[in-house]
């Protein structure tokens, strides 16, 4: 009998200041779920950041406040790779993410079935430990579902740098899984990235101060998504260079969106909440941008 690997996932140590404990976390998610609102339509896919529950925990609530655990049964957590270079996706090779609220188990068979396509590297145990565009989304995942945690499993998958080609090649390979209405996907990333410590420094003077132009750049592109139009959202990032940490893992989902779209299915993208880390008003200053989205779809009404 194989021994279970478990990754014990440090999001009390690394994204809350390393004072609380899990009852404390929980109660900190509770809170946040708590003051927002459910639309009553099941989402099928968010889009929540990863940046410290300080600046980003309320923001993603609104998100994690679609998911319906009563319907949902495996979760594919899409992070975009932050220390390793990657051309491709990778997977994580262990079996158990453990939380401060309780272990989540990773699907296995849909991995198994994942990497007998070729098309997947494994992720090292350092890089799974180092990376927390998946890490951060474990907490709420276990607790959106926790009437429910002993029947669903995750998939997490780390997202490289890919070309438009690669994602539209990942986008279709995913859609099969999309498609499926007791799977979820979560997609994280933050907005722009603004600062001198960024290397980004784009700003419309007609929007007013800079914070202000800002949100009108995020704005767009989260129009442009809301339109379901990957090529559109690449032609966006190539006239901006808006540094959307997640833009390969949104581009995948946009890409299976449009191969389902091909079959007939009616799905739309609504954004909850937008928030900045601070309102940059001058060039010393910095921020990150974050935004709840959901997707949901008539398909399965």
């Amino acid at each position: 009998m194989l021994m279970e690997l478990i990754l014990t996932v440090n999001i009390v140590r690394n994204y809350l200041d390393g004072q609380k404990s899990g009852p404390q976390l929980n109660a900190q998610l509770e809170g946040w779920l708590s003051q927002v609102q459910s639309t009553k339509r099941p989402a099928r896919a968010i889009i929540a950041p990863h940046a410290g529950y300080t600046y980003c925990g309320s923001c993603a609530a609104h998100a994690y406040k679609q998911v319906d655990p009563s319907i949902t049964r495996r979760i594919f957590i899409l992070g975009p790779s932050h220390h390793v270079p990657l051309s491709r996706c990778a997977l994580s090779s262990v079996d158990i993410y453990r939380t401060p609220l309780y272990d989540l188990r990773i699907d296995q068979k849909i991995y198994g079935e994942l990497w007998k396509t070729g098309m997947f590297e494994r992720m090292s145990l350092q890089t799974d430990e180092d990376e927390h565009s998946i890490e951060m989304h474990l907490p709420y995942t276990a607790k959106a579902m926790e009437s429910h945690k002993d029947e669903f499993t995750i998939i997490p998958v780390l997202v490289g740098a890919l070309s438009e080609s690669k994602e539209q090649e990942f986008g279709k390979l995913f859609s099969k899984y999309l498609a499926d209405p007791s799977n979820l996907f979560v997609v994280s990333s933050d907005f722009c990235h603004w600062g001198q410590r960024f290397r980004y420094s784009y700003y419309d003077e007609s929007q007013g101060e800079i914070y202000r132009s800002i949100e009108h750049l995020d704005k767009m592109g989260m129009s442009i998504i809301e339109q379901l139009d990957p090529v559109s959202f690449s032609n966006y990032l190539k006239k901006y260079h808006n540094t959307i940490c997640g833009r390969h893992p949104i581009g995948v989902l946009l890409n299976a969106i449009t191969e389902l779209q091909k079959n007939g299915m009616n799905m739309s993208f609504s954004f909850l909440n937008y928030a900045q880390s601070s309102q940059c008003r001058n060039w010393q200053d910095s921020s990150i941008a974050q935004s709840s989205i959901f997707m949901d779809s008539s398909l399965f009404y």
